[in-house]
């Protein structure tokens, strides 16, 4: 999902590497040259700069930010009641809550947390009202992500309240599930904004989102310094944060949206952290012992989206399946991806229960051809194809990912017409369901079958089915039924149903799950990306 080089901290190439190097570092620090070199390097040891593709990047309000930059930041920023700790995302663990409980009640169950002692950035007390603050906000400000708690946990104003200051309790309706209401608490939309601080930035109603767009408000383990649009982020430790970043003082990322500049940085020592290697140079740098290369799991999904509204490209089913059985996911996962993505078809990822192995569609352009006939397009149709510059996932170009797709439709008369634009613009027309055919990706916003389950399958949710103009009532029944089953071995056999009902007629066309490349510098310890994309950045250091 990504782009065309940016602007960047660097010195222009004719510098030398040393003093490229220094001059990046004192403007990213705002350490002046005149404090000489001794300080810059210890500046240096206590700041870790990234470089990504970061593009995607709309907004830090932990209550409105639905893509993976804004979740990878605001996790960041914002405490939530619970959370998951590394890679183990088995269970949910406390944060904010220092303990919880679930009772049943007459009408469902309830969720009682017990706050521990925190401090917001500004210094001010985490309290039960700020909790219930930023729920409210959020069912409030019907923002991209506010379905995890109107249409999942079923919540509406009200449904969270604060007992006393240390307590606060969810009253869960029983057309929910409070495990899955836990773990989507997990996710930014749960990030518990300071009330005051938000209160004070209020405009024309906003709960304080457009200020929040570019500030912060958290109680995290850092803070936002500034966000320089298409150029860099960066974050300062929070000294007030009870998970407090012991080494790293500082997190830059900083936008390089070409795999070609992230290695050189690397190789220059100018990043500490490359977030979109390609195939070919993650492989190299396997054998390079001054870096260390992390092939990380993911539940993230490529696929393309067919937008099936009616009067849209891809209303007839028929359509759909025929660009299921053009596209060639072996070449895609053997040539384009070398290794760094699983062949899956079906909408659970691998790895989460409730997830379907079964691979209905080979790679058969004579059937593809045949449908498109039978929809009564025998010489095929033309259809705007809408493409991320960058990289997408798995570390592959986007443009390369989208001339392998373009080339498997044209063999079966489908003429895609490549539009690429950079991820904030292409998701902000998907949102708008003015996407005809899409190439994205997909991750759950919390490791449970129904963070792909719900959004990709229920059209009410409007979140993907809602973006592709995919309406089934069927679907949906199913989804939602998923989502409140306790009993396991029921659950499973619906979301069994429910995959084999959309990998038939929905509107997605699943490309690979991908792994997700990313090289350190040999120096970066303790640096943990889990398979839902998270990185506690307090828990890494530089030696």
């Amino acid at each position: 999902m990504k782009r065309t080089v940016s602007a960047s901290l660097s010195a222009p190439a004719s510098r030398s590497l040393k003093a490229r190097n220094l001059l990046a570092l004192a403007l990213a620090l705002s350490v002046p040259l005149a404090a000489g070199q001794a300080s810059a390097q210890s500046a240096r040891q206590t700041t870790l700069v990234m470089g990504g593709d970061f593009s995607d990047l709309i907004t830090l309000d932990p209550g409105v930010s639905y893509e993976f930059t804004g979740s990878l930041i605001t996790g960041n920023l914002y405490d939530t009641l619970v959370g998951f700790e590394g890679n183990d995302l088995s269970k949910v663990r406390p944060r904010l809550a220092s303990s919880w409980k679930v009772t049943p009640t007459a009408t469902g169950s309830q969720i009682t947390f017990t706050l521990r002692s925190a401090k917001f950035s500004t210094g001010r007390p985490v309290t039960a009202a700020d909790v219930v603050y930023s729920m409210n906000r959020v069912i409030s400000l019907k923002s991209p992500s506010s379905f995890l708690l109107t249409d999942v946990a079923n919540l509406k104003l009200g449904s969270v309240t604060a007992p006393n200051a240390n307590t606060v309790v969810f009253n869960i309706p029983k057309t929910a599930n409070p495990n899955i209401v836990l773990a989507l608490l997990t996710f930014n939309v749960g990030g518990i904004v300071d009330a005051t601080e938000a209160k004070a930035h209020e405009q024309n109603g906003d709960f304080g989102s457009a200020w929040l767009r570019d500030h912060s408000a958290g109680s995290g383990p850092f803070v936002l310094n500034r966000w320089d649009r298409s150029s860099q982020v960066a974050l300062d430790s929070n000294p007030n944060a009870f998970r407090r970043s012991i080494n790293i003082k500082r997190v830059i990322l900083r936008y390089m949206l070409e795999s070609s500049a992230q290695q050189t940085a690397m190789n220059s020592g100018e990043i500490d952290v490359a977030w979109d290697y390609t195939p070919d140079a993650f492989n190299a740098a396997m054998g390079n012992s001054k870096l260390k290369a992390l092939k990380t799991s993911t539940f993230q999904m490529s696929y393309l989206g067919m937008n099936s509204a009616k009067g849209q490209p891809f209303e007839d089913p028929r359509l759909r399946e025929a660009v299921r059985y053009a596209i060639d996911q072996d070449g895609i996962i053997k040539s384009l991806l070398q290794g760094l993505g699983r062949k899956v078809q079906t909408i659970i990822p691998l790895g989460l229960a409730g997830s379907n192995p079964a691979l209905p569609y080979s790679y058969d352009p004579a059937k593809a051809k045949a449908l498109l006939a039978a929809a009564g397009k025998p010489n095929g149709f033309d259809v705007d194809f809408l493409v991320s510059t960058g990289s997408c996932s798995g570390g592959v170009p986007c443009q390369d990912l989208a001339a392998k797709v373009q080339s498997d439709l044209a063999k079966v008369g489908i003429r895609a017409n490549i539009k690429q634009m950079v991820n904030a613009e292409l998701l902000t027309a998907y949102r708008a369901q003015k996407a005809p055919l899409i190439q994205v990706g997909w991750s759950p916003d919390y490791p449970d079958a129904d963070g792909n389950g719900t959004p990709l399958a229920d059209y009410n949710a409007k979140s993907l089915a809602w973006r592709n103009g995919w309406s089934d009532p069927a679907a949906s029944k199913l989804a939602q039924s998923a989502a409140v089953e306790i009993d396991q071995s029921k659950r499973i056999a619906l979301y069994k149903q429910l995959t084999e009902l959309v990998v038939k007629s929905g509107p997605y066309a699943i490309l690979y799950q991908p792994y997700k490349p990313v090289v350190t510098g040999a120096s970066v310890v303790g640096f943990v990306r889990n398979a839902n994309g998270d990185v506690q950045f307090e828990k890494i250091a530089k030696k």
